[in-house]
């Protein structure tokens, strides 16, 4: 399970200004785009879901574009066209950045796998000592990273989940949570909506790059934990 989120970061973005009427009419996104849900609106946050899988979460100095990925659909995203759309329509919005937001879930269905997640962590990602072994169950941890690639600053967490099942059952499951944080340098200040659509276009680059991360450099690294289909 993969999913991409673009999350536009901006001094004076309100909320409340958030709506289907707006995002319509301003041609953010298309008039026939229909909402799965009611939405979820207030003072400090704004939340549309729809029906096509894109969803627009809001809130102050920040507004998010999300959207379920896959390798067949990736060309045809339509949460990064609508974040490019949203920067377009609104020029004058006082733009501090953008972040590329890939994930990656990583489930473990059988039964003998249900402490593969922690064990990952845990085991393969952690040194081994004595403050493993304290409390009355099983220690439960998460990792965050920090990276400073050539082009942006990259954070990537690791986290044990339960991911829930259509029947009722939740199994073990790694969330691998990527960053790559693109804030607008001095000298692009006078082109700021060029310079943020640049980086969002370009966002299956780092989509790839982040999912070459995580199955390559931390999946690869123990084969023995994880079955041969999902390296």
């Amino acid at each position: 399970m993969q999913e991409v989120g673009i999350a536009i970061a901006a001094m004076d973005l309100n909320p409340q200004l958030l709506n289907l009427d707006f995002l319509k009419f301003s041609g953010i996104i298309a008039t026939d785009w229909e909402l799965a849900r009611p939405p979820v609106l207030n003072s400090s946050i704004a939340q549309l879901s729809f029906a096509n899988g894109v969803n627009v979460l809001a809130q102050p100095r920040n507004i998010t574009f999300l959207e379920a990925a896959s390798d067949r659909e990736i060309k045809n995203l339509q949460a990064p066209l609508a974040a490019c759309r949203y920067i377009e329509k609104l020029p004058h919005v006082d733009y501090q950045g953008v972040n590329i937001n890939p994930k990656i879930l990583i489930g473990f269905p059988e039964a003998h796998e249900q402490d593969a997640a922690r064990q990952f962590i845990v085991e393969c990602l952690l040194a081994p000592g004595g403050w493993q072994n304290m409390g009355q169950a099983s220690l439960k941890a998460s990792l965050s990273l920090n990276y400073q690639l050539k082009r942006c600053p990259l954070t990537i967490a690791i986290t044990e989940v339960k991911l829930q099942q259509s029947e009722g059952n939740a199994i073990a499951a790694l969330l691998f949570s990527g960053g790559f944080n693109y804030a607008i340098a001095p000298k692009y200040q006078d082109k700021k909506v060029r310079y943020l659509q640049k980086r969002i276009e370009t966002w299956p680059t780092d989509f790839e790059m982040f999912k070459e991360i995580v199955h390559k450099k931390f999946l690869g690294q123990n084969q023995s934990i994880f079955p041969n289909s999902l390296l």
